[in-house]
């Protein structure tokens, strides 16, 4: 029993350190290699796609993430994913083929479907549950949207 606590307590800790190690542009390197999941990229590809300033900095990230024990490399020196974590800003994120979609966009879908529904086929008299229902319709639908919004450019924007 004591040893399960402390191998639980050892995961976390290890999921405590690789959110300090990945910040910034090893953060955007590694999403970029979440992205593109099943293939291998090369240190020239990652620095053009992500902008950086030279290959070596792109090279250094690649190497980091191999070090972490996320990233593979192959002996032509192209880098592929081999662990799909989710630390920091990638735990509010769901994989649907390449691309990464934020969980609130989901919400954010449902529930404006849920208001343009209402508002389509419920009586449109002025009463306080309607105009009860449509403040809450609303209101949840922007909260979830900006969520959503933010939450992409925050994971695009870390640098």
């Amino acid at each position: 029993m004591r040893e399960k606590r402390y191998i639980g307590a050892w995961l976390n800790m290890k999921d405590v350190d690789l959110e300090a190690e990945l910040r910034g542009k090893t953060l955007k390197v590694y999403r970029y290699l979440l992205e593109r999941h099943g293939s291998k990229v090369g240190v020239r590809e990652v620095q053009r796609k992500l902008k950086f300033s030279s290959p070596s900095l792109a090279a250094y990230h690649l190497e980091k993430l191999v070090s972490l024990g996320l990233v593979g490399k192959t002996e032509t020196g192209e880098y592929f994913l081999i662990q799909d974590i989710r630390v920091g800003v990638l735990k509010f994120f769901v994989k649907l083929g390449r691309f990464m979609i934020p969980r609130f966009l989901f919400y954010a879908v449902w529930m404006t479907s849920m208001l343009i529904t209402y508002i389509a086929f419920y009586e449109h008299t002025w009463s306080i549950h309607n105009i009860v229902a449509l403040i809450f319709g609303v209101t949840a639908s922007v909260i979830l949207w900006i969520e959503s919004v933010r939450l992409i450019l925050e994971s695009r924007s870390k640098t």
